[in-house]
């Protein structure tokens, strides 16, 4: 069976509407949300919904990339807090691990600087019927390595004469290359970095690099713009996810993925457990003699 064919369980375009076409919002510098603005936050109950809707499409996917030995690869970009992670752990989270691999590369080592400076990605990139997804890319270069100084002007307009040539070339090879950029505005970054630092346990996502990136709204808008302007290909265009609202941001990126994957519902049918054979006894030592882990809970 096609897939994105039903309608929505809750409010909204159906699937089919969702994806006709792709929405094209030209953008001024330094103004990375587009005009269309929900208000307040998606019902939770809606959203739950929707996301166990969506991820059993997503395990369909799966099964029909495996099958047919398609190669995906997936990054995705976007400001420090905007979503990135959380959308990319409810894009795994249903899927077998063998067959869809996250790729978050640290800072390259003094090796690394000295390769091509696509080289230490490539390495990464899937096998027949696999999914690869990139939490941050090749295109630090472009963000992040030229806002911090990282990284000289010379090597930002060889990035970006190059990239595109790149890419056209994994497309040329059969390899999907889908480009999601999270826009998430100054004020919701404000109160993300607010929220991490009141949570012990979240602290660790905010680093010195965030903080110092905090101070340079203005410059990585336009470094945006930049890559934006050399690098939207019509072989793998940018496409740009408002994530203001992280439950819709969720869903509409997963939505949007599952409709540029050309996938059929391949899921094996359910297997029936078998009766299991008669056991004999079996001698098996004292239970006194094993270390239980306590029972704190009870």
């Amino acid at each position: 069976m096609a897939h994105g064919k039903t309608k929505n369980s809750g409010k909204g375009n159906t699937t089919a509407e969702c994806e006709q076409a792709d929405r094209y919002q030209p953008s001024q510098l330094m103004d990375d949300v587009a005009d269309a603005k929900t208000s307040g936050r998606l019902d939770r109950r809606l959203y739950e919904r929707e996301l166990t809707r969506l991820q059993e499409e997503l395990v369909k996917m799966q099964y029909w990339v495996k099958a047919t030995g398609f190669r995906l690869i997936v990054l995705f970009e976007g400001r420090d807090a905007a979503g990135k992670g959380g959308t990319i752990k409810r894009i795994t989270e249903p899927l077998n691990p063998r067959g869809c691999r996250v790729v978050a590369l640290g800072t390259p080592s003094d090796q690394q600087k000295s390769q091509w400076y696509f080289q230490r990605y490539v390495e990464h990139f899937p096998s027949a019927g696999e999914i690869v997804i990139f939490d941050r890319s090749w295109y630090n270069r472009a963000g992040v390595e030229r806002v911090m100084g990282f990284c000289s002007p010379q090597q930002v307009e060889e990035f970006l004469q190059s990239c595109p040539e790149f890419e056209r070339m994994l497309v040329r090879s059969g390899i999907v290359l889908l480009k999601y950029w999270f826009s998430v505005s100054d004020d919701e970054q404000e109160a993300r970095f607010q929220a991490r630092i009141d949570d012990p346990t979240r602290r660790w996502k905010l680093s010195p690099m965030d903080l110092e990136a905090r101070n340079r709204w203005q410059d990585f808008s336009a470094a945006k713009d930049a890559m934006f302007a050399r690098t939207n290909i019509p072989e793998a265009p940018w496409f740009t996810v408002e994530a203001d609202d992280k439950r819709r941001a969720r869903l509409n990126c997963i939505q949007h993925l599952l409709g540029k994957v050309p996938y059929r519902d391949m899921t094996p049918p359910a297997i029936k457990l078998p009766r299991r054979p008669k056991r004999k006894p079996q001698a098996r030592p004292p239970i006194n003699e094993q270390f239980f882990v306590p029972n704190c809970y009870r």
